[in-house]
């Protein structure tokens, strides 16, 4: 049985609509009318245990919508959905003991207390016994690298510290499925390699199943080997990265460093231009057109450095939600 199975989900939300001025007032609250939204449109995926599965999509697109409905905080307006083998919003105890959700945004330690009180208030909730408690929250902590900083205030720690004790609070139940909304966003960059570390060697430790959403591609490149893409509450997208990147980049990124760039020099003519910075040009150009146009570019202008990579994740992506299809 798949750890999460979604089928046909839908979610429409009503929206008041209400005409400005007192006229409006009073027509709106005599005679409401309503348009409906719909958030999420007809997805259909699956997810197996152990999986590391990063969700992305644009704002607006539908994810966190999404996150909502597998966890049973919101009602689908249609289709089916399953997780760990229950209905997310009967919100039964023993389904909630097997997930968790984690929200960059939101935090649930208390402010000025330290996170240990908060701990085990947690313990407290899931019935969690001294001992294990102690357990667990000695092998987080080494995880986590916060030795010593469990005891301080929660307001005296740093952004990365206390995103490290948030996922130390959610995980203290040990859940089998762990959903997470944006967990590095604020950080810096070592905090949040620190974060995916920890993630990574949860998952391998535990056999923990992950979804993911992201607006930091290094999180999904450096953890997950499958994506999902929504785009206006569409799945447009279910696959291994690399195949996404195959599929919708059918063309190579050409850096060069020139002796010196002619004013008169037109670049398009070898490929689409996408940075032209001093004497250093950066260009795409399709793969079929590649051997053709390496070669023009060394013929034809003062090439000191040539260097031929895939482009950047974060363009494919964006390309891919400019269009809203892979096809």
């Amino acid at each position: 049985m798949s750890m999460i199975t979604c089928e046909h989900l839908d979610k429409v939300y009503p929206i008041a609509i209400k005409e400005p001025g007192w006229q409006g007032t009073w027509s709106h609250f005599f005679h409401r009318r309503h348009r409906l939204v719909k958030a999420v449109q007809d997805v259909n995926f699956k997810i197996e245990a152990g999986e590391v599965v990063g969700f992305l999509g644009p704002n607006g697109a539908g994810k966190t919508t999404t996150l909502k409905m597998l966890t049973g905080l919101i009602h689908p307006s249609a289709g089916q959905v399953r997780v760990a083998g229950h209905i997310p919003f009967q919100r039964r105890s023993a389904f909630l003991e097997k997930i968790t959700l984690v929200m960059g945004q939101k935090q649930q330690l208390l402010w000025d207390l330290p996170a240990l009180d908060s701990l085990k208030i947690n313990a407290a909730v899931y019935g969690i016994s001294d001992r294990t408690f102690q357990q667990r929250v000695g092998e987080l902590t080494e995880m986590l690298a916060l030795g010593g900083k469990l005891t301080q205030p929660v307001r005296k720690l740093s952004l990365g510290e206390r995103m490290k004790a948030e996922l130390l609070a959610a995980l203290l139940h040990r859940p089998q499925l762990l959903f997470l909304d944006e967990p590095t966003l604020g950080l810096d960059v070592n905090a949040q390699v620190g974060v995916r570390d920890f993630l990574r060697s949860y998952n391998q430790r535990y056999d923990a199943t992950i979804l993911l959403t992201s607006h930091y591609m290094a999180d999904i490149t450096a953890l997950c080997d499958r994506v999902l893409l929504i785009y206006q509450g569409q799945l447009i997208y279910d696959g291994v990265l690399s195949g996404l990147m195959n599929r919708f980049a059918p063309y190579r990124q050409v850096k060069l460093e020139l002796e010196s760039l002619l004013p008169t020099t037109d670049l398009s003519l070898y490929g689409e231009v996408q940075e032209v910075s001093g004497r250093e040009v950066r260009l795409l150009v399709r793969r079929e057109n590649l051997t053709q146009a390496v070669s023009q570019l060394l013929a034809n202008l003062p090439v000191l450095d040539l260097t031929i990579t895939e482009p950047p994740i974060e363009e494919i992506i964006g390309r891919v939600f400019a269009s809203g299809s892979v096809l």
